[in-house]
């Protein structure tokens, strides 16, 4: 028997950095949905908190169906609260305000900042090595912090970050099978925009995707907010490089309109025809094979694009869950974590290859299934993917999210850097030293804290 009722808050989408608050308002509704244990009172409760997931389907399966299943074998009365993703950050901070909640609270991405207010999570990392093999680096690298020794977060899932671009189009430029380079985008950009003013639409605003997209071109060239033992390298040649090339791939080909996105904007853009490339989640093509079947058959994904040091891509999303040190069930919130991992393959299957595995063991045959998707245009469509564990990275790459990266990219430090030089309003040189005044700020800050 189950119980649902809604709530709405408002919130900044990017709200979920402490130091942000640059993002519009936006309205989530949630689902609250108390599980019963075996027949009669259950001796134990759980309190879980998701994100209302970007595929229905999945908020189905794991509200109706893992979570009471698992409820009924642990003899525990679970109750699942689905809110939206821009109100997660500001719910954390009123759970850590009051000193109660949910057992178990999940982040969509990782969570640094709220280190000091989780229990460690190495026996759940342990006991899932024991039982389904190693996670990937890109899961530890955004939920373990080097200099304490713990970790902070779990995280079973991630959601890749592809390049979505219009197979029509750019093979109309020579490239019927999309960009391989970074050079390549400029160079097919210029044309598309110029010859069939279909634009290359990558965001350089204060908004979570223009975060994403600097990063991964960065990471591409070589530059990097930190080195592998966290020690800030923001101001260096590679980065005054990157910032000549996204200035010129903007000058060439891009539109002004990138200036003032959202988070939503490219996938709009893409959908409506308007853009010609985007780096997203497979959200834009998942939306189109709803909405717009037409145009999802002009869409593609391509792997992650050469840049002159690597092909390399970020996350979109990073599933991380803590569980609160006032938590009253710690104990079931990592058993429930450990059951859950063990079924990913449901779980990726569920979202509709939204979110995949951090332990790739829970999903053995995981290029069979992205392989022929009845939904995809083609139905290989997906298969792209097949390799993303190996490309996929985290932000602060090639060392951790860190509370001094997940600040840096909470309050657009590089977003604007990128957009002070691509618009003229600074050059390559004044933009990257007025960041990296402020990367310096925020490290000492954590530093102090003892965080870093």
């Amino acid at each position: 028997m189950a119980e649902t009722k809604k709530r709405k808050g408002g919130v900044s989408r990017r709200q979920f950095m402490k130091a942000a608050g640059t993002a519009a308002a936006a309205t989530s509704i949630g689902a609250n949905i108390i599980i019963p244990g075996r027949s009669g009172a259950a001796s134990k409760k759980l309190r879980i908190l998701q994100w209302v997931h970007f595929v229905p389907p999945y908020d189905v399966w794991f509200n109706k169906k893992f979570a009471v299943e698992w409820g009924k074998k642990n003899d525990t009365e679970v109750t699942v609260d689905n809110i939206g993703v821009a109100g997660i950050n500001a719910r954390a901070a009123a759970e850590v305000s009051a000193q109660r909640g949910h057992d178990l609270f999940l982040f969509n991405w990782p969570p640094p900042t709220f280190e000091e207010q989780t229990v460690d999570l190495k026996d759940v990392y342990a006991e899932l090595e024991g039982k389904v093999g190693k996670p990937i680096d890109l899961g530890v690298k955004s939920t373990y912090n080097p200099k304490t020794k713990k970790y902070f977060a779990f995280s079973p899932s991630f959601t890749p970050d592809p390049v979505n671009y219009r197979q029509d189009l750019f093979g109309k430029v020579g490239m019927p099978n999309g960009p391989k380079t970074w050079d390549d985008v400029r160079k097919a950009g210029a044309r598309l925009k110029k010859e069939f003013n279909n634009p290359i639409g990558i965001g350089l605003a204060n908004e979570i995707d223009t975060g994403m997209a600097m990063r991964t071109i960065m990471y591409a060239f070589g530059a990097h907010e930190q080195d592998a033992n966290g020690n800030l390298t923001l101001n260096s040649k590679n980065t005054l490089e990157t910032l000549k090339f996204v200035k010129a791939l903007y000058q060439e080909a891009m539109t002004a309109e990138v200036f003032t996105w959202d988070a939503a904007s490219n996938n709009r853009a893409m959908i409506a025809g308007k853009i010609s490339l985007a780096l997203n989640a497979i959200s834009i093509t998942r939306t189109a094979e709803k909405d717009n079947p037409q145009i999802s058959k002009l869409i593609q994904l391509t792997k992650a694009l050469q840049g002159p040091t690597r092909a390399i891509g970020l996350e979109h999303v990073m599933q991380c869950y803590v569980v609160w040190k006032f938590a009253q069930n710690i104990d079931g919130a990592k058993k429930f974590l450990v059951d859950y991992t063990t079924s990913f393959r449901d779980a990726f299957v569920a979202g509709e290859f939204y979110d995949f595995p951090c332990f790739p063991k829970t999903v053995p045959d995981l290029t069979k299934l992205i392989s022929n998707d009845p939904k995809a245009h083609p139905p290989d469509k997906y298969k792209v993917l097949d390799d993303v564990l190996n490309w996929a990275t985290n932000v602060g790459y090639p060392g951790y999210s860190t509370a001094a990266i997940d600040e840096l990219f909470g309050t657009w430090v590089l977003n604007v850097m990128f957009a002070k030089t691509a618009s003229g309003k600074s050059t390559p040189e004044d933009a990257l030293k007025e960041a990296d005044t402020a990367a310096k700020r925020i490290f000492a800050k954590w530093k102090q804290k003892g965080l870093i």
